[in-house]
């Protein structure tokens, strides 16, 4: 068994990143336990020429180094001890056992079995995606591996909310450019899956339809205008921004809608009376729905709706 040394931080290699599995990490816990313990467990560290290499302990090492201490308990591997991959493997079982992985920490782990280590693919959907609480299945493996490239402000917003594999792949096929326009856009925004992946289907179709980039379509006016409004919540800002790209990506269906609404104003029905059209207007006949809370005020309502046949703006909404 190999001795704990005590090693100086300075002849740490700390810009190389060869077997380091972290993004975002939190380190309040694991701080916490070193300023009221102490270091538990040593790092695992790789003599290489005239330094030492981080092979576990990066997030350990961070601590120690922010508190100001000089040097780590560590159990040192000689250079020629171990390939890359047997080490990194070392690395992926120890962090498994002692916190596991978040979403982007498994894109990287599986990133450096690929494309590093070179690992057959094959292989990697087989034995290591189980291992990461991942389905085997090579969309999957394509999924994760996507993320590595992406910039870092967007993997943050992909880890803080929680995005799906389906949009994942989405923002994937998008440019650095647009990425950066796109997180522009929503992320002042209160997004759940569908709604993402709504405003990413409306900003590709109308990429598409106007030969515009999405930066182009972010940089409108309409938008920028719904984005700076201090006062809507988050979910209020979602909600105009879709009917903004609804009406870029459906400009006719925009005109149908204000003239409806227009009619619908003219015919000065209380607001606890709701008239909507068919979805998309594909269909005549309108919907109404309407609330009362006493018998009278039931009467009062049929007496109101009743009227309406005779009104020539009621009788166009029905054609409509």
């Amino acid at each position: 068994m190999k001795r704990v040394q005590k090693i100086p931080l300075s002849e740490i290699d700390l810009t190389d990143e060869t077997f380091s599995i972290n993004f975002m990490p939190d380190l309040a816990k694991l701080r916490s336990s070193i300023e009221e313990i102490g270091l538990i467990q040593p790092v695992l560290l790789r003599k290489k020429h005239h330094e030492y290499q981080v092979v576990c302990g990066f997030r350990r090492i961070a601590v120690l180094k922010e508190a100001g201490l000089s040097d780590v308990l560590s159990i040192v591997v000689d250079e020629k001890e171990g390939n890359d991959l047997q080490l990194f493997l070392i690395s992926l079982h120890e962090n498994l056992m002692t916190r596991g992985f978040n979403t982007i920490e498994k894109a990287i782990a599986l990133d450096k079995l690929v494309r590093r280590f070179e690992v057959d693919p094959p292989q990697v959907i087989e034995k290591y995606l189980p291992l990461l609480d991942l389905e085997p299945d090579e969309k999957i493996l394509k999924t994760y591996l996507c993320l590595v490239p992406m910039e870092d402000e967007v993997k943050r917003y992909i880890l803080n909310e929680q995005v799906s594999r389906t949009n994942i792949r989405k923002i994937s096929c998008l440019s650095p450019q647009e990425r950066t326009a796109l997180l522009s856009l929503i992320s002042p925004l209160k997004l759940g899956e569908n709604r993402l992946r709504e405003i990413l289907t409306f900003l590709e179709e109308i990429a598409s339809r106007e030969g515009e980039s999405i930066q182009q379509i972010v940089r409108r006016p309409e938008i920028q205008a719904v984005l700076s409004h201090r006062a809507l919540t988050p979910s209020q800002r979602a909600e105009r921004i879709k009917r903004v790209l609804l009406a870029l990506r459906y400009p006719r269906l925009e005109e149908q809608e204000r003239r409806f609404e227009e009619k619908r104003k003219r015919l000065g029905l209380p607001p606890n009376v709701l008239v909507q059209h068919s979805p998309f207007f594909e269909g005549k006949g309108l919907k109404i729905e309407f609330r009362f809370e006493s018998i009278a005020e039931y009467r009062s309502l049929l007496s109101s709706l009743s009227n309406l046949a005779d009104r020539e703006e009621f009788k166009e909404m029905i054609e409509s």
